[in-house]
């Protein structure tokens, strides 16, 4: 009676350690599972970070060159549009020094067709009052054609005279003149001197009878403030 029992009691005991070691195992194997189920949950979680940091990486990087191309760009306009001004700016320059004062320091007198005792009919020039004595410069380059007294052969009420062919049929005629320093065939160039004013022929004082003809003689004059203000000058 008493071995029964204790061999029932030692079966109990086997069934209860084998149960417990099951049980043991059993949890080992959960723990294990859910550490795998972390690590698992760690490796997506920082795949998943990198993503996110490669792609705003990827976001900075296009618009710091989306910025760059930008600034180029303005940098590239910015010069062009100094480029464009400077070469607005230099062909003004080139068209105001084309033609040039015959005269510098004057006062305008008479007036191109003004009325007056003082002229067969009008005016043929533009007077600058000048002080006897002044330099007198070419107000475009050409060739000297006609020289002398008598204006030049346009008559004794210019007195001492030139006049210069131009280019496009235009010729400039200076007169009372007091001394000439040029001859008929010289070239002369842009502000190129060539007298001195006066008070010769028919003249009421010191002054620069200028005129702009179409032709070297008399009678073909336009009016010279009109054409040098087209030509960018300001009188």
């Amino acid at each position: 009676m008493s071995s029964r029992v204790t061999s029932r009691s030692s079966r109990t005991s086997l069934l209860r350690t084998r149960a417990a070691v099951l049980a043991a195992g059993l949890g080992v194997s959960a723990v294990l599972g859910a550490g795998v189920a972390a690590a698992a949950d760690a490796t997506s979680a920082s795949a998943s970070a990198s993503s996110v940091a490669s792609a705003v990486e990827a976001q900075a990087a296009a618009q710091a060159k989306a910025a760059k191309v930008t600034a180029s760009a303005k940098v590239k306009a910015q010069a062009a549009a100094k480029k464009k001004a400077a070469a607005k700016k230099a062909a003004a320059a080139k068209k105001a020094i084309s033609w040039v004062h015959p005269v510098k320091k004057y006062k305008l007198s008479a007036k191109f067709n003004q009325a007056g005792g003082m002229w067969q009919s009008t005016h043929s020039g533009q007077d600058f009052a000048v002080s006897s004595g002044t330099d007198v410069v070419a107000a475009h380059g050409g060739t000297v054609v006609k020289t002398g007294g008598n204006g030049a052969g346009d008559g004794p009420a210019y007195g001492n005279a030139i006049v210069i062919r131009h280019g496009n049929g235009t010729y400039s005629q200076y007169a009372h003149l007091s001394r000439i320093d040029v001859r008929v065939g010289q070239v002369v160039a842009t502000g190129q001197h060539i007298a001195r004013s006066g008070n010769t022929g028919n003249s009421s004082g010191p002054h620069l009878h200028f005129e702009i003809r179409k032709t070297p003689n008399f009678g073909s004059a336009v009016d010279p403030v009109a054409f040098l203000r087209a030509k960018g000058l300001s009188l």
